[in-house]
């Protein structure tokens, strides 16, 4: 067999990725960071107004539902975000591209939400 008549292989879907755990780390590594992930625990109000998503009630049957979890403030809670497009543009293309973001929501609001005044 010539090297002519070698076909290369195109992988059909290729996933990179950033690995998760050691960013997750590098949150508790500083103490202020470490701080701001124990806050929907250790101090934020909870006065039954809706300021963070710890007041909001899926978060609290999730805390009924798992108390382990939820007995340890450290436990970091993700929000998992997706939107698909096309990189290149041309819609007759088989080809998109679906990034993933995920965010801790333990951090304190001013840090986790944007402000809209």
């Amino acid at each position: 067999m010539t090297s002519q008549n070698r076909t290369t292989k195109i992988p059909q879907k290729v996933m990179r990725y950033l690995p998760l755990k050691p960013r997750l780390q590098q949150l508790y590594m500083s103490t202020h960071t470490a701080t701001d992930m124990r806050w929907h625990k250790e101090q934020r109000v909870d006065d039954d107004v809706m300021r963070h998503l710890a007041d909001g009630e899926a978060w609290k049957e999730f805390d009924r539902t798992f108390p382990k979890f939820a007995a340890d403030p450290r436990n970091v809670r993700l929000g998992l975000a997706t939107n698909g497009f096309n990189p290149y543009g041309v819609l007759n293309q088989h080809h998109s591209t679906w990034p993933i973001f995920g965010f801790p929501y333990n951090l304190p609001p001013w840090k986790c939400m944007k402000n809209n005044t």
